[in-house]
């Protein structure tokens, strides 16, 4: 495990929290859930039907002595979820919500919204698709968020930047061709993000082949844009650009194509990229040319924190998800 994702679990082993787990019947769940307990960062509440868990639980060999259910199937346990989740004024009729409530993963985001748990793992089953659908609609975005968007965590031995060898990518896995709008959501949600995850004061940095002008195009122009309603919606955040890479992180490149004062350029540690295609060249190359490496599964925009992890990750990655996890629900504003 490296030495960031090492650092993290230290850190989130000293604010606990109780996590929201709906695919509880899965093998690899419950042996996170189990570490999640032994490694000491919190509470797993394993949402399904009781019996159905302790069966799977008992064929995988994971005792779950510090967990807590969430059982489905006692009705009238979860209709008082419900009424306290209706209790503000939702776009959603009692009976659908009840009815909806049968479903672990939706059960597990109207736990958190009504504030029973901290946060939501969730992705080693379901697709990222019914992740966002469930969170979208029982936890919402964000006030300035209209588009959430995946941040990655970026670890370079070697690399010497304005953070050390770590900085931000973003957005990484939602988002194929961002308009101006979905631009600015994906810059406030990632420093927002970055900040609770990584205690950083964020500098967003818009990427692109242009640096203040120095080129034009339909991209930089949608950058521009973004840029502004970015600082609209949030004037208290250090975000601007467009920068060229190096003119983004190192400063004497910076000092030399950047001749508006800038609290971003030639020292950010958030990059916005232009496009999907863009920001998964970019960490692609990052991995194959400099050996380095990606983290994160946590969604960023949403009013709580929900995670959509990889049904290809391992234990130990998830339990790096969950260390970002906890520390997002310990800081986020």
């Amino acid at each position: 495990m490296s030495g960031l994702i090492n650092k993290l679990i230290s850190e989130a082993k000293q604010q606990p929290k109780n996590i929201a787990i709906p695919e509880a019947t899965d093998r690899d769940t419950l042996v996170l859930a189990r570490r999640i307990v032994d490694e000491g960062m919190g509470t797993p509440f394993l949402i399904g039907e009781r019996a159905q868990i302790e069966e799977a639980a008992q064929d995988a060999g994971v005792s779950l002595e510090g967990m807590r259910f969430e059982d489905v199937a006692d009705e009238s346990a979860r209709f008082e979820v419900v009424d306290r989740y209706l209790q503000e004024p939702r776009m959603i009729s009692l009976k659908g919500c009840r009815r909806r409530s049968k479903d672990p993963l939706n059960y597990a985001m109207m736990l958190e919204a009504v504030g029973d748990v901290d946060c939501t793992f969730a992705g080693h089953v379901a697709t990222t698709g019914e992740v966002l659908m469930a969170a979208q609609n029982f936890i919402g975005l964000k006030d300035g968020v209209d588009t959430p968007s995946i941040m990655a965590i970026v670890e370079v031995e070697g690399f010497d930047g304005p953070e050390g060898d770590t900085i931000v990518f973003a957005d990484c896995g939602l988002n194929p061709e961002p308009d101006a709008e979905a631009l600015a959501s994906i810059a406030i949600a990632t420093a927002d993000q970055a900040e609770a995850v990584l205690g950083w004061d964020p500098r967003v940095a818009f990427l692109s082949f242009s640096t203040k002008g120095s080129g034009t195009s339909a991209s930089t122009e949608t950058i521009e844009a973004a840029l502004k309603v970015a600082r609209e919606r949030r004037s208290d955040l250090k975000i601007d650009g467009e920068f060229q890479l190096d003119a983004a992180i190192v400063p004497r490149v910076a000092e030399r194509k950047v001749k508006a004062p800038s609290d971003v350029a030639g020292k950010a540690n958030v990059l916005i990229f232009p496009d999907l295609d863009a920001a998964n060249i970019a960490i692609k190359t990052v991995q194959l040319f400099a050996h380095g490496n990606g983290y994160g599964h946590t969604l960023s925009g949403f009013n709580k924190p929900v995670s959509d992890s990889s049904r290809n990750s391992s234990v130990e990655e998830m339990l790096g998800d969950i260390a970002m996890l906890v520390l997002a629900a310990s800081r986020s504003k």
